[in-house]
This record gives structure tokens, C-alpha cells and sequence, in this order.
């Protein structure tokens, strides 16, 4: 994995050692919005992901809902994630190397834009090709972005953060992407048998609660999509496939919960969620490039996902 330091390229290993034994989550750095400097405009953003990553994941599902597809592009990166961090490697379907630049990997692109970066190199990125400029690489706002500041420009108006539910959608994120959506990372790149435990059992407190939460209900809030349930839906399509196992995530499948599964499965169907996942890269990449979890980077065959299509 590694990381940058001044604009040079560190090495490190994904979950490197803590005193507590915890994961600890970088803030991403870029956080700009659309406005005054950046304005909403056709092909001036280029959008930089991962198939694989569930956070690059959620502004995918948000570009397809939108129908921003003709305004923003994308470059893929490989799934497979190794000393040199992402890189824009093609020998993978769906891989389609950097459409803009031609880099090789996804550290060039940081410090194309600024020269002396330190921090994690992540996906998503979205880049100002006019100014040359990272507008934003937070995965939550990008989400928020693309729901709202393009709206001139696409004939979807759907507000998946609507004013009268975002109290209710703030608190909701919040439990899941503790206990949930980081929460599998906790739980998995844990150097310590005890911060091990303290977050498996957070964990499945909170997919326990949100599936009693579901019953009778299509969706998480108000009883229309939202970004909440984008939000939750990309941790739960990778849990039965990689985290049950990779992260040692192994109390009970997504396809166990009655209300979850049902909920995952009517999510899938829909073609923004659907036409965005990758199972290919997702493995490809938890299996390969953590190597500190995976030593022989062997890539499991199973499990079989029939669950989802019945």
C-alpha cells in the first residue's frame, strides 16, 4: 500500500502497527465543493475509482442514479493494490488505466496536483481537468456533489439527501459508518486480539439493530432511496464474499438476516446498484493486495451469491 510524504512515496503495509492495535482512518485531505471556484460544467471533472472499494463504490451508484455519466467520466484502476499503492494497470477486465493522463499510478495523480502531498493515496478522486486541481477524494461528499450540484445539467432531480430526512439520515450514517462501514476495516486490520473482539461485537450490535430496523421497511429512512442506504448497501454486497472471511468478519452472513438479505437483494435490483458491482475486482483486490492478511494472495473461488438473484 503505502503512502506519501512530501511527495515521495513511502511503502508501508495497509494495516501497519499501532500501540492499541486499532485501524486507524486517515481524514482525507481534499475537501472542496462545488461553487465559486469550481463550477458545474459538461466533461470539466473526471472522476478516479476503484471497482473493488466500497467508498469509491457509493459515488458510482450516485453518477448512475444521476445519470451523470455523459457530464463525468472515470478512470478505473487495477484491483490490485501493492507496493506502489493503486496503479493504472489494464490487464484486468474493466481496468481502464488513466483516460486522461496516462500515469501510472494513482500517487502521480497527487502529486500532479500537489507536488508535496502527504497521506494515504485513496479513491475516489475527483479532478478539475481545467485547473489541473484534486476537487475532492472524501467519498461522502463526492456523494453530496453529485446529488445536487449538477442538477442544471441532468434531467434527474431526485434528492437522495432531502432537507425534511437529513437528521434522520445524518444519525443513521453515523452508527454505520462506525460500526459498519468502517467498522468491518476495524475489525479485520486489528493487530490485537482485544481490539479485535471490541470491534466484531460493535459490529454485529449495529447489523443486528439495522436489521430489526428493516422490518416493514423497504428502505432505511422515510420510505424512499437515499444516501443512507447507498451508503450501508456497499459494505453489505462485499460482506458475504470477502469480509465474512478476509476480516475474520465470521459471526453470521448478510444472507443469515432475514431483513438485510431481503433488503440487499431489492437494492441489487436495482440497475445503478447492480450495474456498478464488480464481484471480479472486489475479490481480485481484498484477496491479492493484502498480503499481510493473505500471505500466498490466493483468491477464493466461493462462495456462490445465489441469494441475491432468487
Amino acid at each position: 500500500m503505502g503512502y506519501l510524504k512530501n511527495g515521495e512515496w513511502i511503502t508501508d503495509i495497509v494495516n501497519p502497527e499501532t500501540e492499541d492495535g486499532e485501524f486507524h482512518r486517515q481524514q482525507q485531505f481534499f475537501r472542496d465543493n462545488l461553487g465559486t471556484k469550481y463550477k458545474a460544467q459538461k466533461e470539466r471533472y473526471h472522476l478516479y475509482v476503484s471497482l473493488a472499494c466500497p467508498w469509491a463504490h457509493r459515488t458510482l451508484i450516485m453518477r448512475k442514479l444521476k445519470k451523470l455519466d455523459q457530464f463525468i467520466d472515470i478512470s478505473i484502476v487495477h484491483p490490485h493494490m501493492l507496493d506502489h499503492g493503486w496503479s493504472f494497470d489494464q490487464d484486468m477486465p474493466e481496468a481502464t488505466g488513466d483516460k486522461k493522463y496516462k500515469l501510472n499510478f494513482l500517487k502521480d495523480l497527487y502529486t500532479k496536483a500537489k507536488k508535496d502531498f502527504t497521506g494515504r493515496v485513496t479513491v475516489p478522486v475527483l479532478f478539475d481537468l481545467e485547473r489541473q486541481e484534486i476537487v475532492n477524494n472524501e467519498s461522502a461528499d463526492i456523494m453530496r456533489i453529485f446529488n445536487s450540484e449538477f442538477n442544471e445539467l441532468t434531467e434527474v432531480k431526485t434528492d437522495y439527501y432531502p432537507k425534511h430526512l437529513r437528521a434522520e439520515i445524518d444519525q443513521i450514517n453515523e452508527e454505520v459508518y462506525h460500526n459498519i462501514n468502517n467498522g468491518v476495516y476495524k475489525t479485520g486490520f486489528a493487530r490485537k486480539q482485544k481490539a479485535y473482539e471490541k470491534n466484531f461485537l460493535k459490529l454485529f450490535k449495529s447489523l443486528d439493530h439495522i436489521n430489526n430496523h428493516l422490518k416493514n421497511k423497504e428502505y432505511l429512512v422515510g420510505d424512499q432511496l437515499t444516501e443512507a442506504d447507498i451508503r450501508l448497501f456497499t459494505t453489505l454486497i462485499r460482506f458475504d464474499c470477502v469480509y465474512f472471511v478476509h476480516f475474520k468478519c465470521n459471526k453470521k452472513m448478510i444472507k443469515d438476516y432475514s431483513e438485510l438479505n431481503r433488503y440487499l437483494k431489492n437494492l441489487y435490483a436495482i440497475p445503478a446498484f447492480r450495474d456498478t458491482t464488480h464481484f471480479n475486482h472486489i475479490k481480485e483486490h481484498y484477496y491479492f493486495s493484502h498480503q499481510s492478511l493473505n500471505p500466498f494472495q490466493i483468491v477464493p473461488l466461493g462462495p456462490e451469491l445465489d441469494n441475491l438473484n432468487s
